[in-house]
């Protein structure tokens, strides 16, 4: 899974995200509201980890603002509020469900797979944005049905596109997806990979799909050249 960890307290978030990415997910952590509301705007997650006391935006406003732009991404709250007024005001903003602190890792576990067990059983193994399909089991991945032969980082790259549904995916976040937030990975790799990515993807003869926000990063849209 792909886990945005929302938690200002940095021990905490680094206990958690080091013990959920021991389970095999990927987990992107902010330490505010902001940037973590930012975050689940303009990347795709499977789930959010959301501590409620947070700098700047709490999680519930937080929750509410995520519901307003509707993503729809399932949402768990940790808050060492226990009162029935404060677990009312998070599952009334949008939240899915409600963990107290302390809490035990095992627990936590069950909750993540419990709410995110629903879209797995869709079988959603298959990616589609236009007429590009990716397969996030075989990661084989073709345009107009012609087989793409993608490299392990150039299928990151797109399946977090992808995942994004025509969003804007910031540079950073393109690049802790494709090589982890603990590579050292500049710009220009990514520009790199990007160049190697319309060259296979956005063959002249096809709408173009990879587009370029000045500033920012990059998005799927389908477009004429």
């Amino acid at each position: 899974m792909r886990i945005l960890l929302v938690e200002d307290d940095r021990e905490i978030a680094r206990y958690i995200g080091r013990g959920l990415e021991e389970e095999g997910n990927r987990v992107t952590m902010c330490f505010d509201g902001v940037t973590g509301l930012r975050a689940a705007q303009t990347s795709a997650f499977d789930i959010v980890v959301l501590d409620v006391m947070l700098p700047f935006l709490d999680g519930f406003e937080v929750t509410r603002r995520m519901r307003a732009g509707k993503i729809a991404t399932p949402i768990v709250l940790l808050t060492a509020r226990d009162a029935a007024r404060d677990v009312v005001r998070g599952l009334d903003a949008g939240a899915d469900d409600y963990l107290i602190k302390p809490f035990s890792f095992e627990v936590l576990l069950a909750r993540l797979r419990a709410r995110t067990r629903a879209t797995r059983a869709e079988g959603r193994t298959r990616l589609h944005y236009a007429d590009l399909t990716i397969d996030l089991e075989s990661h084989e991945a073709w345009r107009a049905k012609k087989a793409l032969n993608l490299t392990r980082t150039e299928f990151a790259i797109v399946e977090s596109l992808m995942r994004a549904g025509g969003r804007v995916v910031t540079r950073q976040r393109l690049i802790d997806s494709a090589w982890g937030a603990e590579r050292e990975v500049g710009n220009n790799n990514l520009d790199v990979f990007i160049r190697f990515l319309r060259v296979k993807i956005d063959e002249p003869r096809l709408p173009r799909l990879i587009h370029t926000v000045r500033g920012i990063g990059y998005c799927l849209r389908e477009e004429e050249s």
